[in-house]
């Protein structure tokens, strides 16, 4: 998985065209946040749910109602939602490299498959920005999430000054 960075001209936008892949816009924050916010050279993002046209694209629990590949999809689905809301903040192109993941699974008792589950976010990151969207991740079972989404990714990305 060695994308080049893309050339001068040719920013991550671009490589998301190139790829098919359209950001969703933003989605609304459900409490009392923001999607994202800049400190110095890194954004953070708020965690991101699987948000599809303003609602959840499936609700439940990893290992019980939601398969491990569905949450997977559910992850890649809140990763766009987050490099949406970076690109709204600071715009996609400033992007030096994705720094870190987190990823939250609502998981039914005995579910051991969470990193499997974050591996949709980590896997759509890497396919985007190729060697700077390898990051550092952790993946955690959580007995519930907001709305009661089966999966939420958070991201913290390098930016350009």
């Amino acid at each position: 998985m060695t994308t080049p960075p893309p050339a001068a001209e040719e920013g991550w936008n671009a490589r998301l065209a190139k790829l098919g892949i359209r950001l969703p816009p933003v989605a609304a924050p459900v409490a009392s946040y923001v999607p994202a916010v800049r400190a110095g050279s890194l954004v953070f993002t708020s965690g991101q749910l699987p948000f599809v046209d303003g609602g959840l694209r499936r609700t439940g629990k990893v290992g019980g109602s939601v398969d491990a590949e569905a949450a997977a999809a559910d992850a890649k689905v809140c990763a766009l939602n987050a490099l949406a809301a970076i690109d709204e903040l600071v715009g996609l192109d400033s992007v030096v490299r994705v720094v870190r993941v987190v990823g939250y699974v609502a998981s039914a008792e005995g579910f051991t498959g969470q990193p499997r589950v974050i591996n949709g976010a980590s896997e759509l990151l890497g396919k985007i920005f190729g060697e700077a969207g390898q990051h550092a991740r952790s993946a955690v079972g959580v007995a519930e999430l907001p709305l009661g989404a089966p999966v939420e990714v958070e991201l913290t990305v390098e930016v350009r000054p």
